[in-house]
């Protein structure tokens, strides 16, 4: 949520949220994690919603570093009931693993696991290569609705200091649609962005972004 708040103000979009869960992290990880109950949930979305004009919402719930933080039930309400009203879906390639049952092994595969991704209902999807490894640190395949598709690659940075990649480049996507911009500008310009912030690091803790990067 910090790494969202961030990346979004940095946008010059004004940011809000709903917490869901409450997580024990820092750069090194996910320690634990608690959900809070429906009833403050709902009601933070009533809040919200009574005062602001909201044009664009990101969520999220699956980290990248191995620390499962959805329940298998709550994988399948995010396949069947949250992933059809999504505009765009943005998994790594466990995350989108979990929600297919494919695997990928190497860029082909993370075509069929875009399509398979957008047959449960998200009208685009960018599924993020990061972990598939090689000379490249992200090959990401993006699937638009019209069936279209296109791919981003960066060069690897040798760092550790990528923890929170996932919701950056997800939170600029959604200031840039904030923005009224289209959403293939909004994708290439939040890859733009993570690459910044990987690039222009900052010796802060084990591994954190640089939000301050243009």
């Amino acid at each position: 949520m910090q790494a969202d708040l961030k990346t979004i103000q940095m946008r010059h979009v004004f940011a809000t949220m709903v917490v869901v869960a409450v997580t024990a992290q820092n750069t090194l990880g996910v320690q634990d994690a608690l959900a809070l109950p429906t009833e403050i949930i709902d009601a933070q979305f009533a809040s919200l919603a009574d005062d602001f004009k909201i044009r664009a919402a990101k969520t999220g719930m699956i980290a990248k570093g191995g620390a499962k933080l959805l329940a298998d039930e709550a994988i399948t309400t995010v396949k069947e009931e949250l992933s059809p009203l999504a505009t765009l879906v943005t998994p790594n390639l466990p995350e989108a693993e979990a929600l297919t049952g494919l695997k990928a092994e190497r860029p082909a595969d993370m075509v069929k696991i875009g399509q398979a991704l957008q047959k449960l209902g998200p009208k685009n999807v960018l599924v993020k290569g990061g972990h598939l490894g090689g000379d490249q640190a992200a090959s990401d395949f993006v699937l638009m609705e019209d069936g279209t598709s296109f791919w981003m690659t960066s060069p690897r940075i040798d760092t550790v200091r990528t923890h929170g990649t996932g919701d950056t480049i997800s939170a600029c996507i959604t200031a840039e649609l904030a923005k009224g911009v289209g959403l293939e500008q909004a994708i290439r310009t939040a890859k733009g962005y993570v690459e910044a912030t990987i690039r222009d690091t900052i010796q802060v803790g084990h591994g954190p972004l640089n939000h301050w990067a243009l």
